[in-house]
């Protein structure tokens, strides 16, 4: 596995946390927990190997998982966490092969998995040019958090990710406040509100569709099921924001910041739904345009 680099291209840089099944040695499917639910079909503890892991680390079900209850697998995105624990930190010895180093191992992947998150927004927001007053401090983030997934797994599991969690989450909040400020600054004509909105807005199950949402701080959001159909979601802040059932049917997020791609595969959607790269259409949404 190649090492992440410290890019010019920053979307490449995102892409190469792409996670890679291939390199990882199951452990989304062995370290996390789920319960029963709409998003599971079975209980599962931290550390117990997935019923449908395979010998060879994949998935045996696969091709079909929404279809047998396991929704939530389809939805989970590390960030690339999986492979670099696997292939880097544990030096690709898997924890079948040292079972001494699991317990290990399923501690740290999930410490990983936050330090990749925030190496993709740090990427994210060295691609927006109204940022660039503050691109050294980011990059200078960029760098420290890339450093900090280099340490040794004793090292890792005592590793304060909360504190650097925070550290991050400044410099992102100023650089959504500028890039939004000067969406708004060359926005032609008058800029109409449908719905005032906030950080950590509860719109669980409201009807926006249509809505002009543009640069909307939509940070930690509950969007979950709302009506999102042609709604105008450009340069709207949307890190942390619960899209589970949302539906996003000829949405426009072009230039959303801090897009994932796990919020999007939670999401319901069409071809109608336009994206901001590097993202992707999810699999399971229909490949035609669902509206009218």
């Amino acid at each position: 596995m190649k090492e992440i680099y410290m890019p010019e291209n920053n979307d490449s840089f995102r892409l190469s946390m792409q996670a890679d099944c291939e390199q990882c040695f199951g452990l989304c499917c062995v370290a996390l927990p789920f319960a029963a639910s709409a998003d599971f079909a079975v209980d599962k503890a931290a550390g117990q190997p997935c019923q449908n892991l395979r010998s060879d680390f994949r998935c045996g079900v696969h091709d079909s998982l929404r279809e047998r209850g396991f929704r939530g697998c389809t939805v989970y995105d590390c960030f690339g966490a999986g492979q670099k624990v696997s292939q880097i930190t544990f030096g690709g010895r898997d924890w079948r092969q040292a079972p001494e180093s699991a317990k290990q191992m399923f501690e740290v992947f999930p410490i990983m998995r936050q330090l990749h998150e925030l190496l993709w927004y740090l990427a994210e927001a060295l691609t927006l040019p109204p940022a660039r007053s503050i691109h050294d401090e980011l990059r200078s983030a960029l760098e420290e958090t890339n450093r900090l997934t280099r340490l040794d797994p004793n090292a890792l599991v005592k590793l304060d990710v909360a504190a650097q969690r925070a550290n991050v989450n400044a410099l992102l909040l100023q650089t959504s406040e500028l890039v939004r400020d000067e969406a708004r600054r060359k926005e032609k004509g008058p800029l109409k509100r449908q719905k005032t909105v906030g950080r950590g807005v509860d719109l669980i199950g409201a009807n926006l569709r249509g809505a002009d949402l543009r640069y909307a701080n939509l940070r930690g959001a509950y969007l979950i099921a709302a009506d999102l159909r042609g709604a105008d979601l450009r340069v709207a802040d949307l890190i942390g924001a619960d899209f589970r059932d949302a539906d996003l049917s000829g949405a426009d997020l072009t230039g959303a910041i801090f897009l994932t791609q796990a919020q999007l595969n939670a999401a319901k959607g069409d071809a109608d739904t336009k994206l901001p790269p590097p993202l992707t259409r999810p699999a399971h949404w229909p490949a035609f345009s669902k509206r009218r």
